[in-house]
Parts: structure tokens; sequence; C-alpha cells
């Protein structure tokens, strides 16, 4: 019932990839989650970000930091805006999401953590064996596992997908196959939207 496509290399969509969680248990939805490469998407569609990054606007800076440590305390996570490496390139560990295919929640969940808690450069082999051996992953299997051709072309499947769904970013949210959500502040719009279909199928 959701299509959840998220990178980790984004504050935001951590926390609406932990806020969105309890949410769809308490509602009896289910989560398809989605890796991607939102690099790809800024590309494709969106190089506006670059722009912002290189110009910002101060005061729109500083208030979007405060915005994000607010939204950090209320979900009870730590997130250190910008981390040491920022941006970061996240490739091999949304092919490493893509490997795991349904166990893919705990790797994501750890590499949100290391990179955003534990300030560690998750492009780097050696941080992903870390987090491998956090989460109980053969780290020889999974750096193979990653180089895979199958692997590379369904994370740039799924990237084209929500680009041509209508996404420019992440995190992208779908309540069914149009109805569409970006960031972690539409998870009440997405109670919702899930709301009405719980009481439409009823």
């Amino acid at each position: 019932m959701i299509d959840f496509f998220f990178d980790c290399s984004s504050p935001w969509t951590y926390l609406a990839f932990h806020n969105i969680q309890p949410l769809a248990k308490e509602l009896g939805a289910e989560i398809a989650w989605r890796p991607i490469l939102v690099g790809g998407i800024f590309n494709t569609v969106n190089p506006s970000v670059y722009a912002q990054r290189e110009t910002p606007v101060p005061l729109k800076a500083r208030y979007m930091k405060k915005d994000l440590a607010d939204w950090a305390r209320s979900a009870g996570l730590a997130i250190k805006m910008p981390p040491t490496v920022f941006p970061v390139n996240s490739v091999k560990a949304m092919r490493g999401c893509i490997w795991l295919g349904n166990d893919m929640v705990p790797f994501a969940t750890a590499v949100f953590e290391t990179y955003w808690s534990g300030d560690k450069d998750i492009s780097q082999d050696a941080v992903l064996a870390e987090i491998c051996r956090k989460v109980g992953i053969d780290e020889q299997k999974f750096l193979a596992g990653i180089s895979a051709q199958a692997i590379k072309d369904q994370l740039k499947a799924n990237t084209e997908e929500v680009v041509a769904r209508g996404g420019f970013g992440s995190p992208t949210i779908f309540v069914g196959k149009t109805d569409m959500y970006f960031g972690n502040d539409r998870l009440p719009l997405i109670r919702e939207a899930l709301l009405r279909r719980k009481a439409s199928a009823a």
C-alpha cells in the first residue's frame, strides 16, 4: 500500500524512515521499501538543489537547521547537520539495500545511524563492513553482492521509476500508485490518506 522511495544520504529521509514505520504498523499498512539514488533524481529533474547548496539564503539555511533539530528531537534521533562528509556518495549503501531485499530495514537503519548520528563516511568500504558486522551480515558476501550488474540495474530502475511517477527528491512516498507525498512533514497527510482508504474498503 505504501511505496517508500529513499536514499540514506538525506536527513529528512532518516526522519521519515523512522517515523513511518510505527504509523504503518498502527494502521496495518505494508511498506515497499524502494532504494534510490537521489543524486540521479537531482541530475535529471531537480538541479536547483545544487544551486541552493552553492548560494544558500542565510536566513532560510539557519531556519532549516533549527527545523531539522526540532524534528530530530521530536523523533528521538541524533542528527548532525552537516556531517563531516556532505554530500556523501551513498551508491554502495543503496545497492546494499537492494541486495538485501526484504531484509534491508535493519541495514538501512544502521546506515542512517552511522552517517547522521555517528558522522562516519558511508561511502567507504570499511564503514560499510562495520555496519554489516553490526547487523549480522557477511561483509565479504555483501561487498561482492553489491557489485553485481543486476543490483546496479535495479537501483537505476528504481530511481527512474520515481521520476516517472512525479518524484523529485527523497523521501518520495506513495499511498497506492499515484497519491504522492514528499518529505517527513507529510506524514500526517499520509495518515489521513491511509484512514480514508481503510474507510472506503470497509
